[in-house]
């Protein structure tokens, strides 16, 4: 694929940061040179000046440029980042679903540490660590003020040490320490099994390079234990996205060669794109990875169970099924976080993950802070979506970039249905017993109500549509 890959982004472990390099009064674009400000310039020169000549304490110099250039661009957008040596490593450990940590996907909320979800299986998960957690401190020190960057690295370390989080859980009322040891992540990104006589459940959890081959390995097992399979559940509820070329694979698994999967908008050339159900468009190493599955897998009858916290590739994934009316989508309104990030090297061991272009259904929608809207509406659970309101979405990140098809509204209806939340929270952190009754049940569960209404759609049976669930609304146009 050469330069046509871009790497998707995570909503992850992530860190915001941003670079900056300036050899001279100009910079090569792609296609010609741009001017830098020179006046501005001049300024950023001389308040080094003073910092190195004024300030109380000696400041080293790589420190003061590096977080300019973490400055620079992490005010561009929340994924936009910087990578030094130790986290440009660590990115790249994170994308092949193998590092050494504790296992959580973070946001910064408040100056605090935001738990996005805890890695399946992860040291994190098997501690206790629950979505919407707070961290306030990292072992000794005081996660308030930290970037989101340096909390990474406190969090990260080598096999077998241990790091105490101190937590904040608001819907208990209480904060209190948890210790975890450290330990090489190998993320399972893929679960499948026959959920009922017929039926079968394939759940990715990210978008990683090894997904595409156990997807692959699981759905071949599938139809070993049942070749007359009746209908599918792809489950990418909280699937946080990954790697863009999974996303296409997985996509073509399920849809008719060569048709489009998505395609991507920016500045340069290279970020006009259009990926496509195609070998050439997927395939890492020249072969097809997805030569192997059955071709029943093209036409089984299939539902996409997604929510809030499916974001990026599990969004491409969802939008591009929907246009070509391949699958049924259900659940909730997706994160929405429809930007391209593509890794720039620095150096030998440095670079930059830039925004540089959006994301686009086969239909031509734009997934950025609009995301994937369900087909049919599904609540968490058979009472309602009792806490799905206060989950963080692309378009409630600072500095999210628009869709770039209109202006935004404000979702008076959401608004209102977190306080809602946060009042229902409220009453029951004071029944410690009922809060624990209220905990949703584990994705794949015979408890696990979305799942069951998704096989009541594929069995043509009754499914219980959300009462309260309503799209979010459309952008207005510019005039």
């Amino acid at each position: 694929m050469g330069q046509k890959l871009k790497i998707a982004g995570w909503i992850s472990v992530g860190v915001v940061a941003g670079a900056l390099t300036t050899v001279s009064l100009q910079t090569v674009a792609r296609g010609g040179m741009t001017p830098l400000p020179l006046e501005e310039i001049q300024q950023l020169s001389a308040v080094f000046g003073l910092i190195k000549t004024d300030y109380v304490d000696q400041v080293d110099d790589r420190k003061l440029i590096t977080d300019a250039i973490s400055g620079m661009v992490s005010s561009l957008d929340p994924h936009s980042q910087y990578f030094d040596k130790k986290s440009f490593k660590e990115f790249r450990e994170g994308t092949t679903g193998r590092f050494v940590g504790v296992g959580i996907e973070i946001t910064q909320e408040d100056g605090l540490i935001k738990i996005v979800s805890p890695i399946e299986g992860s040291p994190a998960d098997r501690a206790g660590i629950k979505t919407n957690d707070l961290i306030t401190k990292i072992d000794d020190t005081a996660v308030k003020g930290l970037s989101l960057n340096d909390a990474v690295k406190k969090m990260r370390g080598e096999p077998n040490t241990k790091v105490t989080l101190t937590i904040l859980r608001k819907d208990e009322s209480r904060s209190f320490p948890v210790t975890i040891t450290r330990e090489e992540i190998k993320t399972q990104s893929v679960k499948a099994r026959m959920i009922q006589p017929g039926y079968a459940w394939v759940r990715l959890s990210q978008f990683q390079e090894r997904t595409v081959d156990d997807f692959v390995r699981k759905v071949d097992d599938l139809y070993k234990q049942d070749p007359n399979i009746k209908g599918m559940v792809l489950d990418l509820r909280n699937d946080p996205g990954g790697l863009l070329d999974a996303a296409v694979a997985i996509s073509a698994a399920f849809l008719p060669e060569n048709v489009t999967v998505v395609s991507t908008n920016g500045q340069l050339a290279e970020s006009k794109s259009t990926f496509k159900a195609s070998p050439e468009d997927y395939a890492r190493r020249g072969s097809d990875p997805l030569k192997s599955l059955p071709a029943a897998l093209k036409k089984v009858p299939l539902v996409v169970l997604v929510n809030e916290g499916s974001a990026s590739a599990s969004e491409i994934v969802a939008g591009a099924l929907q246009d070509h009316k391949r699958a049924t989508i259900m659940g909730a309104q997706t994160f929405g976080k429809g930007s391209v990030q593509t890794v720039r090297p620095l150096g030998p061991d440095t670079g930059i993950k830039l925004t540089t272009a959006r994301y686009y259904t086969p239909s031509g929608r734009s997934i950025q802070a609009k995301g994937i809207v369900p087909d049919v509406m599904v609540d968490e659970t058979a009472e309602g979506d009792l806490y799905a309101s206060l989950r963080p979405r692309e378009a409630d990140l600072e500095k999210h970039l628009s869709s770039g098809q209109g202006e935004e509204v404000k979702d008076a209806a959401r608004e209102k249905a977190r306080e809602e939340a946060m009042k229902r929270l409220e009453e029951e952190s004071k029944d410690k017993e009922k809060a624990k009754k209220e905990r949703l049940p584990e994705f794949g569960s015979e408890k696990d109500f979305q799942l069951n209404q998704a096989l009541n759609q594929l069995r043509g049976q009754a499914v219980q549509v959300s009462k309260t669930k309503t799209e979010r609304p459309e952008a207005k146009k510019e005039d």
